[in-house]
C-alpha cells in the first residue's frame, strides 16, 4: 500500500529533483496514511532520502541498467511497484522521466497525470492540479485506475525536509533486453545542468555571434546558473543543441529565467512559461518577451549585462 517514488541520480549522486519528488511522495503518503518507498538505480548513498520522507529504499545496482534506457528502467520500476503493492507511483518531469512515463504507465496499467504542481486535492477520487496549454492555465485531473502515475513538474512542489531515516534493501528486478545499445554518452562537466538549475541565463541572436557568449557564461557563473539559448542560436551552431530551450527544445521550470537578446517567439515562451520569475533584456521595447516577462530592461545587452555582473559581484563581496 506504500507510495513508490523513482529518485533519479547521475554518476552515483542524487539529482535535486529526486528530493523534490520524494517530498511530494511523502505528502501523498500522509494523505493516504501509508509509507514511502523509493526506487534508486545506481546511487552510491541512499541515506539522504530519509531526510525527505522516504521510509525504505529499494536499491538497484544492476549492470544492465548502467546507462538510462526507458524500457529497462520502466520494467524495473514497475516490478518494484508490484513488489510493494504501490497504488501511487511518483516520478519527475525531467527528459528521462517523460521518456519512461508512457512505458511505465503501460506496465502498471496506470493512468498518468503529467505536469502536476500540487499535492492531491482529493484522494477519493484521486485528483491533482496540473499545468495545461503550455503552462498558460491549470486543470484538475482525476485518475480512476487502481494504480496512479504522477509526474511532478520540476521546481513546483519544492523540497520539504523531515527528521526521518530510510532503511535500504537490495532489489534485483528481472531485466530483459531493451533493444537499445548505448555506444557512448557525452556530458558537460563542472556546469549546472538546465534540468537541475534554479536559475537559467539564456541568450539569443541579439548577442550577434558566439564570440560574445562570454558575458552570458560569466553572469551564469556569478549566479550559479545554467546557460541556455534560443532555437535560432543552436541552429546557427553558436551553442550546442543541448542548451536549446523552448517548446521544441528542453522545457525550463527554473525559479529565475533571464533572457538576453531573445525576442520571445511563441515556441520559446511555451517552453519557459513554467519558470516562476522571467526577466528580459532587449533593445526592442516591442519584443513579445516583454509581455510574458515579470521584469524587463530595455537596453543594449552589451551595456546592461556587464553592469549587472559588476553589481552582483559587489553584492556578493559585501555579503560574503
Amino acid at each position: 500500500m506504500s507510495v513508490l517514488v523513482y529518485t533519479e541520480s547521475d554518476k552515483g549522486q542524487f539529482k535535486k529533483v529526486a528530493f523534490e519528488v520524494a517530498s511530494y511522495a511523502k505528502a501523498v503518503a500522509d494523505q493516504l496514511g501509508t509509507s514511502v518507498t523509493a526506487v534508486s538505480i545506481n546511487a552510491n548513498d541512499t541515506s539522504a532520502l530519509g531526510n525527505y520522507g522516504v521510509d525504505k529504499v529499494l536499491e538497484i545496482n544492476d549492470g544492465g541498467l548502467d546507462t538510462f534506457n526507458a524500457k529497462g528502467y520502466a520494467s524495473a520500476i514497475a516490478q518494484a511497484a508490484e513488489k510493494e503493492g504501490a497504488q501511487v507511483v511518483v516520478i519527475s518531469s525531467t527528459a528521462d522521466s517523460r521518456y519512461l512515463a508512457p512505458l511505465l504507465a503501460v506496465n502498471l496499467n496506470a493512468g498518468y497525470a503529467s505536469n502536476v504542481v500540487e499535492a492531491p486535492s482529493s484522494t477519493a477520487p484521486f485528483t491533482v492540479k496540473r499545468t495545461a496549454f503550455t503552462n498558460k492555465a491549470f486543470n484538475h485531473s482525476t485518475i480512476n485506475t487502481a494504480v496512479k502515475l504522477v509526474g511532478v513538474s520540476n521546481n513546483s512542489f519544492g523540497l520539504v525536509e523531515t527528521s526521518g531515516s530510510a532503511s535500504s534493501e537490495a532489489f534485483s528486478p528481472s531485466i530483459s533486453g531493451s533493444g537499445v545499445t548505448v555506444e557512448s554518452v557525452d556530458k558537460a562537466t563542472d556546469k549546472v545542468t538546465i534540468a537541475d538549475a534554479e536559475i537559467v541565463v539564456s541568450g539569443g541572436r541579439g548577442l550577434k555571434g558566439p564570440e560574445n557568449w562570454g558575458m552570458v557564461e560569466e553572469l551564469a557563473d556569478v549566479l550559479g546558473a545554467a546557460t541556455a539559448c534560443s532555437k535560432p542560436v543552436s541552429d546557427l551552431g553558436w551553442r550546442p543543441h543541448s542548451e536549446h530551450v523552448g517548446q521544441t527544445g528542453k522545457p525550463v521550470a527554473s525559479n529565475l529565467y533571464i533572457a538576453i537578446g531573445i525576442s520571445g517567439a511563441i515556441q520559446h515562451l511555451a517552453g519557459i512559461n513554467a519558470s516562476k520569475v522571467k526577466v528580459v533584456i532587449n533593445t526592442d521595447p516591442e519584443a513579445p518577451f516583454f509581455k510574458a516577462a515579470d521584469y524587463g530592461v530595455v537596453g543594449d545587452a552589451f551595456e546592461v549585462v556587464p553592469a549587472l555582473i559588476e553589481k552582483l559581484k559587489e553584492f556578493k563581496a559585501q555579503n560574503a
